[in-house]
């Protein structure tokens, strides 16, 4: 082992370092990308301190000494976790910081005992992923960041959303319950449980649902306002799905109105990501007028699907 990844040490980021550890994020995505100031990277959407309040999160710090170096979000969504942004403060690139970072993040999904992990990259990248081949992660389809600004024309009649927020608490529970039944036979565990209880306790975004009589078709996790994932301009799509069988295309095209609607309702712009190897998901998106506005690449563990598969109708980017 190197000098410079000894003297890293790494443990739970600690809420006194938020406001820094968002720095580094804006600073390292920001340089990365070239901007004339990296810190004005991502506006006012803050992906941190929501996801560090989140209970399904854990965000691993790397210090040198006691300086914040880089961090790392690990989010469990029931039987498959995600990790990311991962960021490292610029001067300290290739030192083993995210080499260091990822070491505790494999330690983090053995011991919540996940069965499949997935992360979003840049494909352009053969650092970031090389580095993530290193770790048992393997590329696959790439994902695209699609966005939409509703046409208020066309969502000006259609019907209002129901929002989980809306319903009486123990209806609440009912539906977040329905919402795992839907996710669990999309793919063995899958569950937004733990997500969309931090979404409303924190009151960074709404759940919007669409039913037939009282069966639950689809929903969504969307993040938008102040703190949030999404900002004040935003809507951020952070999940979504459709039931699957017969109809999912058209239980899809549904949940997408009704997050348009939502945004709209908002003065906000839709943004959703698709895997593309969910080609029928992704068709849909494009037949509505979303447009790519980036797109990266899905590395996963172990080298399978999982819900990355043409018959998923699901939303998420894994950021």
């Amino acid at each position: 082992m190197n000098q410079s990844i000894q003297t890293i040490k790494v443990g739970p980021l600690k809420e006194s370092e938020l406001g820094e550890a968002d720095r580094i994020v804006r600073l390292a995505f920001g340089t990365f990308f070239g901007l004339a100031n990296p810190l004005e990277c991502m506006g006012d959407r803050h992906f941190m301190t929501p996801r560090w309040r989140s209970s399904n999160v854990k965000v691993i710090a790397a210090r040198e000494r006691d300086r914040l170096v880089g961090s790392n979000v690990v989010t469990r969504w029931g039987s498959f976790g995600f990790f990311g942004p991962l960021t490292v403060q610029p001067e300290y690139w290739g030192r083993g910081v995210g080499q260091r970072l990822m070491e505790a993040t494999m330690t983090t999904f053995d011991r919540w005992g996940v069965r499949h992990t997935g992360l979003y990259t840049f494909a352009q990248s053969a650092k970031h992923v090389g580095l993530y081949q290193k770790f048992g992660y393997w590329p696959r389809y790439l994902t695209g960041v699609m966005t939409l600004a509703p046409d208020g024309a066309r969502t000006e009649y259609a019907k209002a959303p129901m929002l989980l927020s809306a319903l009486k608490k123990s209806e609440r529970e009912s539906a977040i319950e329905a919402c795992g039944r839907l996710t669990h036979r999309i793919d063995k565990g899958l569950d937004l449980g733990g997500e969309i209880r931090s979404v409303l306790a924190q009151r960074t975004g709404d759940v919007v649902l669409t039913y037939t009589r009282k069966a639950l078709d689809a929903f969504a996790v969307c993040l938008h306002g102040a703190g949030s994932e999404g900002g004040e301009k935003t809507c951020y799509v952070k999940f979504g799905a459709a039931r699957g069988g017969a109809g999912a295309a058209e239980r899809f095209d549904r949940l997408l109105e009704a997050c348009e609607a939502f945004a709209s309702s908002r003065g906000a712009t839709v943004e959703a990501g698709v895997n593309m190897a969910r080609e029928d998901a992704y068709r849909c998106l494009r037949s509505r007028g979303y447009r790519v506005d980036k797109q990266g690449v899905a590395m996963q563990r172990p080298h399978l699907e999982g819900f990355n598969r043409a018959d998923a109708f699901v939303i998420d980017d894994w950021r």
